[in-house]
């Protein structure tokens, strides 16, 4: 170790302070910040990794930092990874679909290194990623609108024909009437028959 002191004058006087009497330079390292960082996305998760200098591999703990990309840092989420591994995942379930999301790291030498110890680093350079899919609910809602509103009319013009047959009946001769009275249910069916038809194929 080294032992650090500081001397200078003061009221006309030379005065010696002793800042450190064992410093121990290992034990104040503060590293870079990791390099490289890079995202991938899939379906089911995320991967983020980045590169440190080889030697190091083995003795770095990190943390990472991921937020909403409108958000601030400040009420970003963390997490502290479990090993020296330059990597982490995200549960695509952690995450909200449409949303683009950004995320860095920082290391230091591991709490489980003996001969080491070190502050954070600075954060890393960013990286973005966006989760895939957009909800579906708002397609459904639309098919829904779509369907009530070709029902109106239809149901309208429905009533329409009903009063037509109902006025035009009227204008036969009794004879006639049973005639028209046994043909009128068929056209009814068959007319209903179409509407339905075509709310199906609506849906």
């Amino acid at each position: 170790g080294y032992r650090v002191s500081l001397q200078g004058i003061f009221f006309g006087h030379n005065h010696t302070y002793i800042t450190f009497p064992e410093y121990n330079p290992r034990k104040y390292i503060k590293l870079d910040p990791p390099l490289n960082i890079q995202s991938n996305i899939t379906a089911s998760k995320c991967q983020i990794w980045w590169t440190v200098p080889w030697y190091l591999d083995e003795i770095l703990q990190y943390e990472l930092q991921y937020k909403e990309y409108s958000m601030s840092w400040e009420i970003a989420l963390k997490k502290t990874l479990p090993s020296s591994l330059p990597q982490i995942e995200i549960e695509a379930t952690e995450l909200r679909s449409g949303i683009t999301y950004v995320a860095r790291v920082r290391c230091k030498v591991s709490e489980n290194e003996d001969s080491y110890h070190s502050q954070w680093s600075e954060w890393s350079q960013t990286t973005v990623f966006q989760k895939a899919g957009v909800p579906k609910l708002s397609e459904k809602i639309l098919n829904n609108r779509a369907t009530q509103f070709l029902f109106i009319p239809l149901s309208f013009g429905t009533l329409l024909y009903l009063c037509w047959n109902c006025k035009l009946s009227s204008r036969y001769v009794t004879g006639q009437k049973t005639s028209r009275a046994l043909t009128f249910p068929h056209q009814l069916l068959s007319f209903n028959h179409s509407i339905t038809c075509t709310m199906g194929i609506l849906r």
